[in-house]
């Protein structure tokens, strides 16, 4: 059987058409997760038994806010790894993310919000997980309003990298927020240790949703990418045979 050589994979020529093969599959997929989670998020689970239908935003919110956190940390590593390395793929991958991280990260303030007014009776406090949720977002307009300031690309990435390499610091601080201080927050009901404090098509409807959205992210971030190399390899003449092709 012969072995792959994945390291073709890190330059930009090599990794576009095989961006174009991945992303429809990462579509499908995005699509296949949500359908049924949704589904099992508004119309099979139970109402809960303390806070009755308004708990259901919760099947957003709390994805929302794994995802916001979880691409962060890979948005830092793959900016670490160009700032290393020297990787303009890696650099590139890092700037594809952190628009859909920001998004989902202003997703999760947003339903938190929805969500508090009905039960704590205003939108917003400043408790600890959400002063640093509300952090995360600012570390990724930051993140982005650097790459757009610095015209010279490789510049860019150096500056943004540093930033997100420094905001890594802030996703313990939000995850474990609800042990290290007194906040209303409610801890996590789904842990690596402990089994699930939640109806099992509660539990179903949350992972579901979390691998349509971590499919969503990984469909647009590609799809970002494929046009950033464009872009940055317009002058290249394996990028103007691609185009010539598609046409």
């Amino acid at each position: 059987m012969p072995k792959i050589n994945w390291f073709k994979y890190s330059s930009p020529q090599a990794f576009y058409p095989l961006i174009g093969k991945m992303i429809p599959w990462f579509t499908v997929l995005a699509v296949a997760f949500t359908l049924p989670g949704l589904y099992f998020g508004f119309f099979v689970a139970p109402p809960d038994y303390q806070q009755g239908e308004s708990y259901r935003i919760m099947f957003i919110h709390v994805p929302a806010a794994w995802m916001s956190m979880f691409i962060y940390v890979v948005m830092a590593g793959y900016a670490g790894m160009g700032l290393v390395l020297n990787s303009r793929l890696s650099s590139m991958m890092a700037s594809a993310l952190a628009p859909t991280g920001a998004m989902f990260t202003f997703l999760a303030l947003w339903t938190g919000a929805l969500w508090g007014k009905p039960m704590w009776g205003t939108w917003w406090v400043w408790d600890a997980r959400l002063t640093s949720e509300l952090i995360l977002l600012f570390l990724y307009i930051g993140f982005l309003s650097l790459q757009a300031a610095i015209d010279e690309p490789r510049r860019a990435a150096r500056a943004s990298a540093v930033l997100a390499l420094v905001g890594v610091v802030n996703i313990p601080i939000i995850y474990f927020s609800v042990k290290w201080w007194n906040t209303l927050h409610q801890g996590a009901s789904i842990t690596v240790t402990k089994a699930p404090t939640m109806a099992a098509s509660m539990f179903t409807a949350m992972i579901l949703l979390t691998f349509a959205f971590w499919m969503y992210t990984i469909a647009v971030a590609l799809m970002r990418v494929r046009c950033e190399i464009l872009e940055r390899e317009r002058n290249s003449e394996w990028v103007a045979q691609a185009v010539g092709r598609s046409r």
